[in-house]
């Protein structure tokens, strides 16, 4: 029961209290004030509740555990796919979810929903362009792509599930000044100021020709494969606006978030990230999921400092042992040139939003794909992101190659 629900209880008991005060009741008062006692227990822990969730760190996008556990392992992906493309496969149980899921996600879907749940496990690789189809030639030894790491959720990013139309959030941006005065003089009046953190869909997706012969595969490989496939590109696509996105048609990232802090590069890295460190600490941001994002080049270049300052051997030293990530879906171009992206912040500040399950368009008339007896398969993901606290960022400007001495 929701914490609402339990507070128009409570008034519904209190009200009873007031009548059968008046009414010099005691019986009826008593039961009452019991009945009281009980539910203020109650809803403190449902208020208990509301602030662990409030505060939670970020999840993964995949997985959030309001499906049953029958339903997370008995979900076929390539089942699901065949059966909607009008192959000979029994996708019944596949079929029969479609109304809980389209119940999550707040609409039907344009094609079949796959429920995020199915793409629990961590995916860093997926098969590259030759037939998909299980051989005796190994099919779980197949050759995957190098790609990047998906960084921003595992930082500590909130993540927002199950929203169904814009989301607009409150923030308080001044609160009323307190002012000391003398004995019978005015207080000076002062209002709380506010404005709204939004958060409207932002559609991503995909476009690809599959194999009949795929499709129709059940093996657990080629089962892992498609979930690979349609969670892994949709994952960094994701992750990757959350840190840069421009904001038109994909979410509006936190390097493109007008009002974060920036520290001009200053001298070497040691002392920026001290100055980064220093900003954010007169911002009164928080603690807890504080850490800095970068690319991998920087790793070189923590390297010369270490090795030109005399310093112990080793990265922290560079980040004032804070907690440092290096990753390649942090931009390498900004500004047009070679300079790299530096984040300070507390990652619980960034907003991840999720409207809809990844929702699957199987489509078997396609020209291109009929003529050869293949299915054209579209998915797409509704998400956004945004900032609650812009000085909670501090963004490293003019860390170029040629700044920190690398040709």
């Amino acid at each position: 029961m929701k914490t609402s629900d339990l507070i128009e209880q409570r008034a519904a008991i209190v009200a009873r209290m007031t009548d059968a005060h008046q009414a010099d009741n005691g019986e009826a008062f008593t039961a009452a004030e019991t009945e009281l006692r009980a539910l203020d227990a109650k809803i403190g822990r449902a208020r208990a509740i509301d602030d662990a969730e409030r505060n939670e760190p970020g999840r993964p996008i995949n997985g959030d555990g309001r499906l049953d556990g029958e339903i997370r392992s008995r979900f076929n992906v390539s089942r699901a796919l065949a059966g909607a493309a009008g192959l000979a496969v029994d996708w019944g149980f596949e079929r029969e979810v479609q109304g809980e899921l389209a119940k999550r996600a707040g609409r039907s879907a344009e094609g079949i929903f796959i429920p995020t749940e199915v793409f629990e496990t961590r995916v860093l690789t997926t098969a590259t362009g030759t037939e998909l189809v299980p051989t005796e030639h190994r099919p779980d030894q197949y050759i995957s792509a190098l790609v990047a790491s998906s960084v921003v959720r595992g930082l500590g990013a909130r993540v927002l599930s199950g929203l169904v139309g814009n989301l607009s959030i409150p923030r308080e941006t001044d609160s009323p000044a307190i002012g000391w005065v003398a004995e019978n003089t005015a207080l000076t009046a002062d209002d709380a100021n506010f404005d709204a953190v939004t958060l409207s869909p932002k559609h991503a997706g995909a476009l690809s020709e599959w194999s009949r012969n795929m499709l129709l595969q059940a093996s657990p490989d080629v089962e892992a494969l498609l979930r690979q496939m349609l969670a892994r590109n949709l994952a960094l696509a994701i992750d990757k606006a959350a840190i840069q996105g421009g904001g038109a048609n994909e979410p509006k990232g936190v390097l493109a978030t007008a009002g974060i802090a920036t520290q001009a590069y200053a001298t070497d890295l040691f002392t920026t990230t001290a100055e980064m460190i220093a900003k954010a600490d007169i911002a009164n941001v928080g603690m807890p999921r504080r850490s800095f994002l970068t690319t991998n080049l920087i790793k070189k270049i923590c390297s010369l400092e270490l090795d030109a300052n005399k310093l112990p051997v080793g990265i922290p030293p560079i980040f004032h042992n804070e907690a440092v990530t290096f990753s390649n879906q942090v931009p390498t171009n900004l500004g047009g040139g070679d300079e790299h992206g530096l984040i300070y912040a507390d990652w619980s500040e960034l907003l991840i939003g999720i409207w809809s399950e990844i929702d699957i368009l199987v489509n078997p008339f396609e020209s291109t794909a009929y003529s050869k007896g293949n299915v054209s398969i579209r998915a797409m993901a509704t998400v956004d992101s945004a900032v609650r606290h812009p000085a909670a960022f501090v963004s490293a400007t003019g860390v170029e190659t040629t700044s920190v001495g690398i040709a």
